[in-house]
């Protein structure tokens, strides 16, 4: 399934109630490739997440590990990520 912004103008009721039917979906073996803007709530139903800055991939990983990651924090919160290869 591909779904793109399921909480966009929503109220933060209805978006507990999408994202726990994307849940459940997940739950019963149901692939979903979701773009969403509100990160955190998407990676916290996700098993794995990509992060994108600009156009380009900055993170692919694990969604707990992105979650937990203090760069995206900072992606986030107004700053850019740091190349790594410099």
């Amino acid at each position: 399934m591909l779904i793109d912004e399921p909480s966009i103008g929503l109220s933060p009721l209805m978006v507990q109630q999408t994202l726990e039917i994307l849940k459940n979906l997940r739950d019963r073996g149901v692939t979903i490739l979701m773009i969403e803007q509100n990160a955190r709530s998407a990676l916290e139903i996700s098993d794995i997440g990509i992060v994108l800055e600009l156009g380009r991939t900055r993170m692919v990983d694990k969604a707990e590990r992105i979650l937990n990651d203090p760069r995206i924090g900072q992606l986030f919160l107004g700053g850019a990520m740091e190349d790594n290869a410099a």
